[in-house]
């Protein structure tokens, strides 16, 4: 098939979720042909409907504006034949033993092979375990068919990717220099620059972002136990640290440090590299770590026991309704298994057994905070109401007093 006989400059496979979504829409809007492949119906008539199926600042108004003129959403795996490129958003998992596990990509690129078509460009774009895209490559030769491989990686923040993609510059790579220039001019029509590397030097590239951060935050979050196990406010020594003082300003606040991808990115990592990559293993157990201390402390200070406990926000950052990894969850069995009840709610996941913040705060005797929704700042809270605040939402530190 010739490239002018393409009906879509793009197709983003598995394109309904967080990685896919915002970069077919901000496609369309810079008046590509775009569709999106995905499995999931559901999903799939939502944004038919010119709704997102899940929180994006800015993308619904932006996808009301493509959605059936330049951006065509279904189920058919079809849509895949008629796309001059074809963008994967499948990363590589991680098994339950922490190893990434590559047998998923191949099955899903199996299925794939006979959609696709001589002359296409395939390019990955959720992170992969190093070697994952000259591994791809290899596979399609093998199929016979003529494509073009590239790897580029997606770079933004989730809630924040119809802003960023736009102004942060685009890495890409591919397997030879036709698939790196395909790639280039279509990220060119949106991208503020592109960085051209290697396949290797991008995945690792990729990875490494997603780790240092993990890494930073296991930083803050260790000299937050060491604080509170002096009896100290972290916040009080972070303000210090970080007033005025440019050498500190990258020590992050601490918190949960969760969510799909860094802590799984920290395991590939540690897998790519023979497990021999103690920094992340030990940021591993910090981070994985904090919910279980804060607990520790508390048990501490209360009788749990005999309480009712409330937990606001269960998404795995503030102003997301994204539970996945999120550490809320592990949060909330351990203190089920410490307390007589466990009330939970949030602000954004719609959950049947979530209850309205205000009955949270109306039963229960204690509070910890989960995730840092806006809202939560706002609210009034019983005077005599002991809150477990890992966030410092209320400027009051971590433990009760």
């Amino acid at each position: 098939m010739a490239e002018s006989e393409f009906r879509h400059d793009v197709c983003v496979v598995g394109g309904c979720g967080h990685v896919g979504l915002p970069l077919a829409i901000t496609f369309a809007s810079h008046g590509l042909r775009v569709s999106v492949s995905d499995i999931n119906a559901r999903a799939v008539e939502t944004v038919r409907s010119g709704r997102m199926p899940f929180l994006e600042a800015g993308a619904e108004e932006a996808l009301r504006a493509v959605i059936g003129r330049t951006l065509e959403v279904g189920t058919e795996p079809g849509l895949v034949s008629e796309a001059r490129h074809v963008v994967v958003v499948i990363g590589t998992p991680v098994d339950e033993h922490l190893n990434p596990t590559f047998h998923t990509m191949r099955r899903f690129f199996q299925g794939l092979i006979p959609h696709l078509r001589d002359g296409q460009t395939v390019i990955l774009r959720s992170t992969v375990f190093p070697g994952t895209t000259e591994k791809i490559r290899a596979l399609l030769d093998r199929s016979g068919l003529r494509v073009r491989v590239a790897f580029c990686p997606e770079r933004v923040a989730e809630g924040k990717a119809m802003e960023e993609l736009v102004v942060l510059p685009q890495i890409v790579s591919g397997c030879d220099e036709r698939a790196v220039e395909a790639a280039s001019e279509l990220f060119g029509t949106i991208a503020k620059s592109l960085i051209v590397l290697s396949p290797l030097e991008a995945e690792l590239t990729k990875i490494f972002a997603n780790v240092w951060r993990y890494i930073q935050f296991a930083t803050a979050n260790q000299f937050f136990m060491i604080a509170a196990d002096h009896g100290l406010d972290f916040y009080k020594l972070h303000d210090a640290l970080t007033h005025d003082y440019p050498r500190m300003a990258g020590l992050p606040r601490g918190g949960f440090a969760a969510g799909p991808c860094l802590f799984k990115d920290t395991m590939q990592l540690s897998a790519a590299y023979d497990n021999n990559f103690a920094l992340g293993h030990a940021a591993m157990l910090v981070n994985e770590g904090l919910p279980n201390f804060l607990v520790k402390h508390a048990k501490g200070r209360f009788d749990l026991a005999t309480m009712t406990v409330g937990l606001l926000g269960m998404a795995f950052k503030a102003e997301s309704d994204d539970p996945r990894e999120s550490l809320s969850y592990k949060l909330r069995k351990l203190l089920e298994a410490e307390a007589e009840t466990v009330l939970c709610t949030d602000e954004y996941i719609r959950d049947p057994n979530f209850l309205p913040v205000e009955e949270v705060l109306a039963r229960s005797d204690l509070l910890f905070i989960g995730a840092p929704h806006r809202r939560y700042r706002e609210l009034s809270l019983p005077s005599d109401l002991p809150v477990v605040d890992v966030w410092n939402l209320y400027g009051r530190g971590t433990f009760p007093g």
